[in-house]
Formats: C-alpha cells, sequence, structure tokens
C-alpha cells in the first residue's frame, strides 16, 4: 500500500513508518519538526528511514493546507495514519491556541484531503486524556468521555467527533486510537521515562507528581505499532449492532471506529521508577510533589473490543519495556 504517516518524525510515527517499510509498502512521511522538544531528536529519528527504499518526506504542517493538500496529490496514498498533533496535557495550560492550530484546524484539513482523494482509510491520534475526569476503571471505549481536563484531552475528543461527521456524511471509513502512555527507545523527551532517566544518570532529582501514587497503563512502543497496523489493515463498515436507541461512542452506522489502544496492565509510577532504577544501577533522589492541574490520578484500558476486532495482545512488560529504553538512552547520549 501507499501509506500517508503525518507525524512520521515524532516517536510512534517513526517506529510505525519502520514497520510499514519493513513489510514493503511505500512511506510519505508529513511532519514539521516543531520544537515543542528537541528536533535533533527528531532529525535522528528521521535519518534512520531516509535511507530506506520506498520513503519519502516531506517537511510540512497540518495547518498548512496548501502544503498537505500537495502532499497527497504528488504521493496519491491510499491510507493515512495522521499521527501529527500538537502533544501534551501541561503544555496546553500554557499555550491553547497551538493545540486548535494543530489539533483542530489541522485535523479539518486531513479529513479534507481525505475526503476529496477517496483515501480508503484514515487511522488517527485520539488519547487516553479524553476520559478526563471517569473514575470507572479501566476505561471502556462504551464510556462517556464529556468532561475533558485540559485543552488537549478536548482537543482529541473533537477528533473523534470530526471523524464521525466525514464518516457519516461522506462515507469516509476513520478510526480513533486512544493511546495509553507510550514509552521506548527513541521515546518522547517531555514523558516521565526520559525525564527520569536524564536526571537519575546526573544525579539530580526527579519530581514525582501525585507522591507516584498515580497508575498508568504504559504501554511499549512495539505493541502499539502491533496495534496501529492491525487497525490500519481492517477498514471498518456500518457497525451492524449498532442501536441508534442506545447509542455508543465507540461505532456507529457509519463507518467508523473508536479504540484503546494500550496495555491492560496499570502500573504505579512508584513501580516504574523502581523498575528504572534497576536497569540504571542508580537510585533516584525523588521530590515528591501534588498532583498537576490536567493530570489524572489514574489510568487503565480495557482493550477488549480492539482485541476482538484485530486480534491486537500486547505482550511487553515494564522490566522488558524500560530495560530496552535505558539500553537505548545510554547508547544514544553516550550516558
Amino acid at each position: 500500500m501507499r501509506v500517508l504517516v503525518t507525524g512520521a518524525a515524532g516517536f510512534i510515527g517513526s517506529h510505525l513508518s519502520e514497520r510499514l517499510l519493513a513489510r514493503g509498502d511505500e512511506v510519505l512521511g508529513y511532519d514539521n519538526l516543531n520544537a515543542y522538544y528537541d528536533p535533533t531528536l527528531k532529525e535522528a529519528r528521521l535519518a534512520r528511514l531516509t535511507p530506506k527504499e520506498g520513503f519519502n518526506f516531506v517537511r510540512g504542517s497540518l495547518e498548512d493546507r496548501a502544503a498537505l493538500e500537495a502532499a497527497f496529490d504528488d504521493f496519491k496514498p491510499q491510507r493515512v495514519v495522521n499521527l501529527a498533533a500538537q502533544a501534551g496535557v501541561r503544555y496546553s495550560l500554557e499555550n491553547p491556541h497551538a493545540y486548535v492550530d494543530s489539533n483542530i484546524t489541522g485535523f479539518l484539513n486531513i479529513l479534507e484531503a481525505c475526503r476529496h482523494r477517496g483515501i480508503e482509510h484514515l487511522v488517527y491520534a485520539s488519547s487516553s486524556s479524553v476520559y478526563g475526569a471517569n473514575r470507572k476503571l479501566p476505561f471502556a471505549v462504551e464510556d462517556s468521555v464529556d468532561h475533558p481536563v485540559s485543552l488537549y484531552a478536548a482537543s482529541k475528543k473533537a477528533n473523534e467527533l470530526m471523524a464521525h461527521t466525514y464518516s457519516h456524511l461522506f462515507n469516509l471509513p476513520t478510526t480513533g486510537l486512544r493511546f495509553f502512555t507510550v514509552y521506548g527507545p527513541w521515546g518522547r523527551p517531555d514523558m516521565a521515562l526520559f525525564l527520569f532517566t536524564r536526571k537519575i544518570l546526573a544525579g539530580e532529582p526527579i519530581d514525582v507528581f501525585n507522591h507516584g501514587r498515580h497508575t498508568r497503563d504504559f504501554t511499549y512502543i512495539d505493541d502499539i505499532v502491533e496495534g496501529v497496523i492491525r487497525t490500519l489493515d481492517r477498514v471498518p463498515g456500518a457497525d451492524p449492532g449498532y442501536d441508534p436507541l442506545a447509542p455508543t461512542p465507540a461505532s456507529s452506522l457509519a463507518p467508523y471506529r473508536v479504540y484503546n489502544i494500550g496495555n491492560h496492565q496499570p502500573v504505579e509510577l512508584l513501580r516504574y521508577i523502581e523498575v528504572l532504577e534497576e536497569c540504571l544501577g542508580r537510585k533516584a533522589e525523588k521530590r515528591l510533589l501534588p498532583l498537576q492541574p490536567g493530570d489524572v490520578p489514574d489510568t487503565y484500558a480495557d482493550v477488549e473490543a480492539l482485541s476482538r476486532d484485530t486480534g491486537y495482545s500486547p505482550s511487553t512488560p515494564i522490566e522488558t519495556g524500560v530495560r530496552r529504553f535505558a539500553e537505548w538512552y545510554r547508547a544514544f547520549y553516550q550516558a
């Protein structure tokens, strides 16, 4: 297939592009390499992809409609995976306009480009953050998600609503994936594992929010990519079991689906840090702090729907995943 991957220089996008190329797909990467975090890491990810047969790259933003549509017209993708977005919960408290520009206006440009070019399937990144103030665990795709606690979460919920509209009006098959705390080699420097590793190796204290008592459904990158590819290969149709008198947010009479993609194994943050300490051979000095605004105490993915429909089965324990990250970090940064 010809697959357009936005956010191809990002953490998930670069791993996904590598896997698609390995199985023989042609990939066009699209990314603006913005400075939300160190662009040199994005460039290093990209440098691993550019020599590979079947890979091409366009530098551009989702908000740049002309550049995005030109990329579609030149490459003529059959399917699209939209992973480009303004990421980060805490940053959305400081710079809300960036989230509307990229995650709302940019996503509209993606939908319009797909609609007018007969794209077979659009898979896009949603987020576990849409569950917001929900406290029923595990989080299930059938649950209401109308109480976001950050603008980032609200923008991702908006993406799901926008996608459904296009699936309904224009018969565009769309699948939204609610990612749960992804980690692993080539990860994002703004995520906890990266921050902790850097500070522990530098002998600096780490900030541990909610006194380390919150839990996260940490999901290893290889498991995530496996789930994305399985989803990409399964084009949704109308859900024959959908009942308009008892609607579920997860499916529709339109060709639309939303799935959780997580590990289904929540881990307390203190245990996560303990595993990292073992991998690094050093103890962390912890600064215990209260829960941050916009954060939630717990995440826990019910992945039954994704497993049922695609055979998705995450298999990487944190002991393995954190060790692989630590080995990559030491090698990449010569730490």
